[in-house]
């Protein structure tokens, strides 16, 4: 019996070939989005799912609580560590950890050098009781008290010494910096399931007092964050995490000033839990090279999924239904043999099954085309070998068995409730009920494309306004240079800066930190008295010399610049003006700022720029010098004006390069324009343009392929209406009309449904920016014109071959 239900099954697809391929190709697009969602969603869900104790082990961030506010940050002070070894109770082991990036890694022999190596950190003996891995050479016992001991990775290990067994590798040196040695005393298997935990070498936590960030990593200003300094804990089993965040509070608060804890304002530290880390954006993880995941990201994009699978399954019902009167005849006569209702409804899910696994074959495909083609916006990781994955295979088993039975269940029923006296008497006609089932369902699919066409319309839109928004500063033809970070020579900077002077292509070349507008984090609390009434602010400062101003065109709006690069004079901005209480920027300029026991003279105010993107609200920044150039520079970047009419831009480039190998052989250069620097603000937004375009495309492909089919089985079934029409008279555009209205009809009622839901959801999106664009009349306009004409141009190709068919040919095949 089965053989026969695959034969008829196969028969009757062969058989309506057009509307099978329709049904094929629509489950397939839907289908091929699910398992790459579906991929992206496994692969972000198992991040460090696989350590030993993982949902005991914590990493320390911190909140900055102002009764306004709360600021977060990834990092913590060094002194932190100790602290809660000594008075938090109930906690297992405590790591103290130091991200470090060296310049450069030699082997023992100085026959090799690595440059820049990655994922380096000073860890405590601790480190390895905290997170646990699996070692191949030495001991976990002893690892990491000395100085000037280091723990590899294997595959860490295999880069500095290939061809050579771990066992061979301990006893061995590398040599950091051209002065730190350090002896390979472990080395420890890489993870093998997927982590935030991405360090390969573990430098001994002493070796840190021979290095040059000795000052932060024995800092013992209890208020001073790094965020490269970093803290690891394991709880105790049976120990609740409040009672462990009640004693951080306190810890907090005894550290705390007693004046700014009255007024609401503190620092907590908080103990993110392991399982969190890949999805908080709030604190980041260990690796910036990559964009973190985020869950409401992908649960939107599962949300994309349903509805694509949705508009497919659709399409399936609707043609399905729609031709039931087509198969009446083979009905009847089965169930006038003895075939009961079950027979009928397990034949006619077996072709749903059947017409399901030929798009799951095709989606397979589809879906190794479409991460390719996002291949640019997907983690590195991510690959079409997880679909060998037993879990990823059961769950498109599960998905096809899901959508066959989603499908085909509605029609398999439907067609076998036919009565067979009334279908053999040729007495059936088609219920109403269904037919207007039908038009819900077609109204629901191009609801969804509507919604999905108006949001990507306006996504674009807010893109385009972040692109291109005043953002207050110059960044056309400006380029900057970061100068090695353990460079602290001003000689050597000065020299590089006097030698990028003498290329005529460049002009206005300062010295100072990082870009006005950048990521750059750098922000001090000061204190402002007025009326006898004490302010406090935290503050961005922007580091630069006099030609820094004007190379990024800061504007001055009352006062001036500081008078050299090492004098501590503020010029604030507009924002931090309004909250010391200034309605005039003259009346600021002269006045002091306070911080510690000192206090320093604000000399101008400047007008606004957004120093963060423009998903951040609007800071107060101050510009200032080199303000500790005694203990260290803040001056690390060389940033200059390429003048666009004096030649080729690559020649330029070359010119610059030469400059900076001759005083930093050891150093790779890595310019940056000041555009792209903006531009990559927005790479998430991007990403979610383009998510939407795509899934806007699906969407409208399987609703106009469902429409399509429909169209065609109805004006098959009223081609010889359409003669008698003809005969009588009836003109070429009124059977246009008669054809179409009913279809469009349906749409300009989707098109209705579609505004509100699509104006709600982007107007949710949108709250997200400070600054955003306007919900334009025209984007919906636009929209729902697009698809009145996609539709008509769709109708039309069938009904106007039909309405011009020769009604003697029509009528004659009665």
């Amino acid at each position: 019996m089965f053989r026969n239900y695959i034969k008829i099954a196969w028969r009757n697809i062969w058989k309506n070939k057009l509307f099978s391929v329709i049904n094929i190709i629509s489950l397939a697009i839907g289908l091929s989005a699910s398992f790459v969602i579906g991929l992206m969603v496994y692969y972000d869900f198992t991040f460090d799912k696989f350590h030993k104790d993982g949902d005991r082990i914590y990493r320390v961030a911190v909140e900055f609580i102002t009764p306004e506010e709360t600021n977060y940050f990834g990092g913590v002070n060094a002194v932190l560590a100790d602290a809660l070894k000594i008075e938090v109770t109930g906690l297992e082991s405590v790591s103290a950890v130091f991200k470090y990036e060296p310049l450069k890694v030699e082997t023992e022999k100085r026959d090799e050098v690595f440059k820049e190596p990655t994922h380096v950190i000073y860890a405590d003996s601790s480190y390895f009781d905290v997170i646990d891995y699996q070692w191949i050479a030495g001991l976990k016992a002893k690892s990491l008290q000395q100085p000037n001991e280091v723990i590899l990775t294997e595959a860490r290990a295999l880069k500095y010494f290939p061809n050579t067994a771990p066992e061979n590798i301990i006893g061995k040196s590398l040599i950091y910096n051209d002065s730190i040695p350090a002896k390979i005393t472990g080395i420890v298997a890489n993870f093998k399931g997927r982590t935030d935990i991405i360090f390969e070498e573990f430098i001994s936590y002493p070796t840190a007092d021979q290095s040059d960030i000795k000052s932060s990593v024995t800092n013992t200003n209890w208020n001073s964050y790094n965020s490269n300094s970093q803290v690891l804990l394991k709880r105790h089993k049976g120990v609740a995490i409040s009672s462990i965040q009640k004693q951080l509070d306190k810890l907090s608060k005894s550290h705390a000033d007693p004046e700014e804890l009255k007024s609401g304002e503190w620092i907590r530290f908080y103990p993110q839990p392991l399982e969190e880390l890949h999805f908080d954006t709030r604190f980041g993880t260990f690796d910036y090279s990559e964009p973190q995941a985020s869950k409401k990201v992908l649960i939107n994009l599962g949300i994309v999924a349903v509805f694509l699978l949705l508009l497919g399954s659709i399409n399936f019902i609707n043609l399905t239904t729609a031709q039931a009167t087509q198969r009446a005849r083979e009905i009847g006569i089965r169930k006038t043999l003895g075939s009961s209702k079950k027979q009928l409804v397990s034949q006619f899910l077996g072709e749903t099954f059947l017409l399901t696994l030929f798009a799951g074959i095709l989606s397979i495909f589809l879906a190794f085309w479409l991460l390719r083609f996002f291949a640019e916006f997907t983690p590195s990781g991510l690959s079409f070998k997880l679909f060998v994955n037993p879990l990823i295979i059961g769950f498109s088993i599960l998905l096809l068995i899901v959508v066959a039975l989603l499908s085909g269940t509605y029609p398999a029923f439907v067609l076998s409730g036919f009565k067979p006296v009334s279908v053999l008497k040729n007495k059936l006609s088609e219920q109403s009920g269904s037919a207007n089932f039908r038009k819900g369902l077609t109204v629901f699919q191009f609801v969804i494309a509507q919604v999905f066409i108006i949001g990507t319309l306006l996504v674009g839109k807010q893109v385009h306004f972040l692109m291109n928004k005043d953002i207050g500063i110059h960044i056309d033809d400006i380029a900057y240079l970061q100068i090695p970070w353990n460079d602290d020579s001003m000689s050597k900077k000065e020299l590089f800066m006097n030698r990028l002077e003498t290329i005529p292509e460049l002009s206005t070349i300062s010295l100072g930190g990082p870009p006005p507008a950048s990521r750059y984090i750098n922000s001090t609390v000061a204190d402002f008295v007025k009326d006898g009434k004490s302010i406090e602010v935290v503050l961005e400062q922007r580091f630069g010399d006099a030609n820094y101003f004007d190379l990024y065109g800061l504007k001055l709006l009352a006062g001036r610049k500081p008078l050299n690069d090492t004098i501590r004079e503020f010029v604030i901005n507009e924002t931090m003006l309004d909250l010391l209480g200034f309605k005039n920027p003259t009346e600021a300029v002269g006045t002091q700022l306070t911080q510690g026991e000192n206090s320093y003279p604000i000399v101008g105010v400047m007008s606004d720029f957004n120093q963060k993107p423009l998903t951040s609200e609007m800071k107060p920044v101050a510009f200032v010098g080199d303000l500790n150039r005694s203990r260290y520079s803040q001056f690390n970047t060389l940033h200059f004006k390429v003048e666009p009419k004096t030649g080729d831009l690559s020649a330029t480039i070359v010119k610059v390069e030469a400059v900076w190998k001759s005083i930093y052989p050891e150093s790779d250069f890595k310019i940056q324009f000041m555009d792209e620097t903006v531009a990559n603000f927005y790479n998430s937004q991007r990403r979610t343009e383009l998510l939407l375009n795509w899934a806007a495309g699906l969407a409208v492909a399987i609703s106009v392929l469902g429409l399509l089919a429909l169209v065609i089985f109805t004006t098959e079934r009223r081609v010889k209406e359409i003669g008698i029409r003809k005969i009588l008279g009836a003109s070429l555009m009124e059977l246009q009309v008669l054809l179409c209205k009913d279809f469009i009809k349906l749409i300009a009622i989707a098109f209705v449904i579609a505004i509100p839901l699509a104006y709600w959801r982007v107007t949710v999106w949108l709250e997200d920016f400070p600054y955003r664009t306007e919900m334009s009349w025209w984007v919906f306009a636009l929209s729902g014109i697009g698809m009145f004409v996609l539709a008509l141009a769709i109708i039309s190709f069938k009904t106007f071959k039909t309405a011009r068919t020769n009604p003697v040919k029509s009528l004659r095949t009665e």
